[in-house]
């Protein structure tokens, strides 16, 4: 039989909406819980050359993934607090590829975004651990840029898979390079 090719910018495969379920919700919450420790482990003995390399042909380096996780789940915390507080709250969109390439990306070690991350995301299950099952499914947000309302189920789904995705991100270009 022959092997397919994984693909490098998805090497979990794409994200799959799936419908609630209380399993699903455990599992769900325990990556978000679990994810800065994830991606500590990750990087534990790479040195500067290897945090500079990409993790694939023209993606990002394994700094800009590990800042760019801090900074999407920033967002993502918030998008959480507005629906929980608000009314199907509209949600500002970023440029997660400009914000990539600023100063603090490039310049700042990725200790610092996974420091913000172990603290972020012990507030963010803490809060998370909380909701109703009903509010997993009637609380919403409006992204403009999709022009679509999204419930918060469907949103921590994304936010589980989006940790996940990243982790294997930098673990297969470990397995790749050998390192």
């Amino acid at each position: 039989m022959p092997v397919t090719a994984v693909d490098p910018r998805y090497p979990i495969g794409e994200y799959a909406p799936q419908p609630f379920s209380i399993p699903r919700k455990v599992e769900w919450l325990a990556d978000i819980k679990f994810l800065p420790l994830q991606l500590e482990n990750a990087v534990l003995n790479l040195d500067e050359a290897q945090l500079h390399t990409a993790y694939r042909d023209g993606g990002w380096t394994v700094q800009q993934v590990i800042h760019h996780v801090a900074d999407s789940h920033i967002n993502a915390y918030c998008r959480f607090k507005l629906a929980l507080t608000e009314d199907n709250p509209t949600v500002k969109p970023y440029e997660e590829k400009l914000w990539a390439e600023m100063n603090d990306v490039q310049k700042l070690p990725v200790n610092i975004s996974l420091t913000l991350l172990h603290a972020l995301h012990a507030r963010w299950y803490e809060s998370l651990k909380y909701v109703s099952d009903n509010d997993w499914n009637n609380r919403t947000i409006y992204h403009p840029e999709q022009k679509k309302t999204i419930r918060l189920w469907t949103l921590l789904g994304m936010y589980a898979w989006h940790g996940k995705h990243h982790v294997a991100h930098i673990t297969s270009l470990l397995e790749r390079k050998g390192w």
